[in-house]
């Protein structure tokens, strides 16, 4: 009779302790999760407020909060991103003060870390809601030529400049190459969009081409992520993929933008109607919200889906109404997401006095200079717009972000990446996070011409920022 082999089933016995394990973690999760929220507002008011009194923007001060309470720093806040790594210490201080064992402990952190992560997406999905119903959608599209340029420009640019210099210069193979001349195509729009906003300039000529390139350059990100990943698993690209990406991305910008002008007087009546507490608010973020996922289900990302609920209600009677009341909940959750990227931000990799470092320290000065000067080319791009800030326009694409530690993750995850070029990456993404949002103020004249504003003057603050 031959052997056969069955699939492991657990005991009784075992499910058992595994429920347990759960019903004992659940009111440990929610005091995980409300430690590290207090201590990421903590940072992010603290970060802010220096950076405010300094001239520099408050977005840049919640960046480097979330460094110093992260991984880098205090180790505060620890992202697994489904590896095991060492608990944070806060799960230390909630595992010897509630008695945890190691188990309990584990199921702790790795719960409170994903429920942090998906409040840090809800927190951006929120910001690009709110900059979309800041913008002018008539101004957009004013400038959707000028902005496809840009787009086009800042993807291509770094890319091809990074790939060839990789492989001539480093002799680096072409597959790992690639992925790194991927990387130096994204623009973090939530960074550079705050900072517009901070700043009174989301509304300006600049803003808006900055603005619209962003959001371009996201989609066109996300279809070069998708051609590199593919080439990354199977040495070649799957055209089918990379067409469908193509096709979805403007069927759902376009049929968002026409369906919801079309359904935006039932939207109107419907709110008239409700008579309950957020009557506009909660309808308001439902459509956001489902924008949101069928962005997802596209393939796409939920923050274009958000960004495009907001053109589309901003275009209203409602809009200056719900901007009020979005405000407060941008203001709980945006810090969220900010400090997040600041606290998954490993900046040991900067360290010259590891060895294992100055390999990766030297394909990222490369990298650095490609991918700035990348971006800001893209600011002598722009055509039929005499006075324009080129300069603005070109620094306002540099910010990697979070979609820059996007590639790298992918890139490390399929093992494709050598640790120096993984280091390189993530260097690179450090510091054109962190470069931009000052360079972006300063690039600006203090004095903001009435010339370059839109005729909608929608977002801007009554109070301006002190000037230094």
């Amino acid at each position: 009779m031959p052997f056969i082999t069955l699939p492991f089933v657990p005991s009784i016995a075992d499910v058992a302790a595994e429920v347990l394990n759960l019903a004992e973690a659940g009111p440990l999760i929610l005091a995980a999760v409300l430690l590290s929220l207090v201590v990421i507002y903590i940072a992010s008011k603290v970060g802010g407020e220096i950076c405010a009194r300094i001239n520099f923007p408050p977005v840049l001060g919640e960046l480097v909060g979330g460094v110093v309470v992260g991984i880098s720093v205090l180790h505060l806040l620890v992202f697994s991103e489904g590896a095991v790594t060492e608990p944070s210490v806060l799960t230390t201080f909630i595992q010897q003060t509630a008695g945890m064992d190691g188990t309990v402990a584990s199921v702790v952190a790795s719960t409170a870390s994903e429920v942090i992560s998906v409040l840090s997406e809800i927190g951006v999905m929120i910001l690009l809601f709110e900059i979309g119903l800041e913008s002018d959608l008539q101004g957009l599209l004013k400038v959707g030529p000028q902005a496809a340029v840009v787009a086009i420009v800042g993807v291509v640019a770094p890319f091809t400049a990074g790939t060839l210099g990789l492989v001539t210069l480093f002799h680096v193979d072409l597959v790992p190459a690639i992925f790194a001349g991927a990387a130096l195509t994204a623009t973090s729009i939530g960074i550079t969009a705050k900072v517009l906003a901070e700043i009174q300039r989301l509304t300006s000529r600049e803003g808006q081409i900055i603005i619209g390139a962003a959001v371009l350059d996201d989609i066109l990100g996300i279809i070069v992520l998708a051609v590199v990943a593919s080439l990354a698993k199977t040495g070649t690209v799957e055209v089918s993929n990379v067409i469908y990406l193509i096709l979805s991305s403007v069927v759902f910008l376009v049929g968002s933008v026409v369906l919801g002008r079309l359904l935006s007087p039932f939207f109107l009546g419907m709110v008239d109607r409700l008579t309950t507490r957020g009557s506009l608010l909660i309808p308001s973020l439902i459509f956001a919200f489902v924008l949101g996922y069928v962005a997802v289900i596209l393939q796409l990302e939920a923050i274009l889906g958000a960004f495009t609920a907001g053109l589309v209600l901003g275009e209203t009677e409602k809009r200056r109404e719900l901007e009020e009341q979005i405000l407060p909940i941008a203001d709980m959750l945006v810090p969220v997401f900010f400090v997040c990227v600041g606290a998954r931000t490993d900046i040991s990799v900067l360290n010259p006095l590891e060895p294992e470092n100055r390999a990766g320290l030297i394909i990222a000065s490369f990298l650095v200079v490609v991918a700035i000067i990348g971006k800001v080319v893209t600011g002598a791009t722009v055509f039929g717009q005499p006075g324009i800030n080129r300069w603005a326009i070109g620094i306002g694409m540099v910010p990697r972000g979070e979609v820059g530690l996007i590639f790298a993750a992918v890139g490390s995850a399929s093992g494709v990446l050598s640790k120096s070029l993984e280091a390189g990456i993530i260097v690179m993404v450090i510091l054109t996070t962190f470069l931009a949002p000052p360079l972006l103020r300063l690039v600006f004249k203090k004095p903001q011409a009435e010339e370059n504003l839109l005729p909608e003057g929608a977002g801007v603050a009554v109070e301006s920022p002190p000037e230094g």
